[in-house]
């Protein structure tokens, strides 16, 4: 398989191999063969196996947890790729860490965000394909060309499966994904509810009251990241609360820390449902309301038109 930057080559990272081979799959391509081992002091180690001169490379690696362990092979793979005279490399990142540092919260703190952004491009990706970034103010921290693809289209059409739309409502778990959620409520032509919180605390938060009437709908939370999975859990009891009948969740990222996946399992929500963007733990495999949503086929087909020059963005029209 070619495209116009020269004969295609996927290379994968230990993040998630997973999705790797289903998308190497999806494309009808093998896996580039790599090493990615590390020395006695946990020191990365990296050698590309097979010829990628000329080649058009994708590299697919999450920065998910263990996160600064997978950022250091993706940017030891970058190097690694570009002394071996690749022709373009193609970080594929479904799930970009450090995002929720983007911007100062506060004095003398970063924007790490950034600094990975600067990090990635120095060690001589080409171009990033990335999924559902936390803000989309992130693209234009890389100052090479990025493309942030949405998970929406997976998630729209498995509702459109599970649910009579006319009894659901869409409902954002806070104010700042508001613009989120009424994306998803006018593809799907559901009315769009609000959950007000106050965060106490990182890690923490304390729901406030529901805007809008959810009484007897099931109610759908919409979100980019779950991580303890406290806000949901609010969330769901404050809609239950208000009269919904059932509470599902459907996220793009389950980062689900520490007893994350326990919490969710024991919540009243009905069903939690994350795509494969991070590899599901275990713990996340065995909770019975917890569902993963497969990306392959949307990242395959991304790859597949960022090869051949052809528009990613007209996916989401």
């Amino acid at each position: 398989m070619s495209g116009k930057n020269g004969s295609i080559k996927l290379v994968a990272g230990n993040s998630n191999p997973i999705l790797a081979k289903e998308i190497a799959d999806w494309l009808k391509l093998s896996l580039t063969k790599a090493s990615v081992r590390r020395f006695a002091d946990m020191e990365i180690f990296v050698e590309i196996q097979e010829n990628v001169r000329g080649s058009d490379v994708f590299i697919i690696q999450s920065t998910s947890f263990p996160t600064n362990d997978h950022l250091m092979e993706l940017l030891i793979m970058t190097d690694a790729l570009r002394r071996a005279s690749a022709r373009r490399i193609t970080a594929v990142i479904p799930y970009f860490g450090y995002a929720r540092q983007d911007r100062k919260v506060g004095s003398r703190s970063p924007i790490s965000a950034k600094l990975v952004a600067n990090m990635i491009t120095h060690a001589g990706v080409d171009r990033v394909l990335t999924l559902d970034l936390h803000a989309g103010q992130i693209q234009g921290f890389f100052d090479i060309p990025t493309d942030n693809l949405y998970a929406a289209p997976v998630m729209v059409r498995d509702i459109k499966e599970k649910f009579d739309l006319s009894k659901v409502m869409v409902v954002s778990p806070d104010v700042g994904g508001v613009a989120r959620a009424r994306g998803l409520a006018k593809r799907i032509n559901t009315p769009l509810a609000i959950v007000d919180k106050r965060r106490e605390r990182a890690g923490e938060s304390e729901v406030m009251n529901v805007i809008g009437d959810v009484a007897g709908y099931t109610c759908i939370l919409i979100d980019d990241i779950v991580d303890s999975g406290g806000t949901l859990v609010n969330a769901a009891d404050a809609l239950l609360k208000n009269g919904a009948t059932d509470v599902y969740a459907y996220l793009t990222h389950g980062v689900l820390s520490g007893g994350a996946a326990a919490r969710i399992g024991g919540s009243r929500l009905k069903e939690l449902v994350i795509t494969d963007s991070i590899q599901p733990t275990d713990a996340v495999i065995n909770t019975p309301n917890i569902r993963t949503l497969s990306i392959a086929s949307l990242i395959g087909e991304a790859i597949d038109r960022t090869a051949a020059e052809e528009s990613v963005s007209s996916l989401f029209d």
